[in-house]
């Protein structure tokens, strides 16, 4: 067997190979042209069933079963036709929105209110200008502080325990007098 192209390369089984190509190439069109009719069917069944209370679920079961090839419907938005058929079918002129209404609203929007009073006039005072050396300085100086309070802490316990010693002196002595006199 011959391929049509002339040639008269053929494969494993026997079968030109341009043969064979061109039959691929067919069935590829043949699902092509299905999907493509699925769509269109989808697509308007969708379009004629949007105000329809069914899920459109069902309807695609519908639409698969009755295999009924429906066209989209043509809509012409800015091709002006010379047919009279096809000038049925043309829609009409879109008015835009009106701008005016929202360039009102948004000016009347942005118009700024009093705020005169509830301006605070302690807020609005500038800072000292060591202001963030402070803030910076902060956490040493934590530190700085519990060292300090530990410090006098200690100053204050020794101070005590030297009290403590000449008191008890002070009472060992008065022991030693009082033992005397007597």
């Amino acid at each position: 067997m011959a391929a049509p192209g002339g040639g008269g390369v053929e494969d494993e089984e026997g079968e030109p190979v341009l043969g064979r190509l061109e039959e691929e190439a067919r069935r590829r069109q043949e699902r092509l042209r299905a999907l493509r009719q699925r769509a269109l069917q989808i697509n308007f069944s969708s379009f004629q069933n949007k105000n329809s209370d069914e899920p459109e679920a069902k309807q695609f079961k519908e639409d698969d079963e009755e295999e009924t090839v429906r066209h989209r419907e043509l809509v012409l938005r800015n091709y002006d036709p010379e047919d009279e058929e096809l000038k049925k079918r043309k829609l009409p002129p879109a008015k835009p929105p009106s701008v005016e209404d929202k360039v009102k609203d948004q000016l009347e929007a942005a118009k700024p209110e009093s705020i005169i009073d509830e301006v605070d006039l302690t807020n609005l005072a500038p800072r000292k200008p060591d202001w963030d050396l402070k803030r910076d300085v902060a956490k040493k100086m934590e530190k700085l502080e519990k060292r300090t309070q530990r410090a006098i802490a200690e100053l204050i316990r020794e101070r005590l325990k030297g009290q403590e010693e000449e008191l008890a002196a002070a009472v060992g002595s008065a022991k030693q007098d009082g033992s005397d006199s007597e």
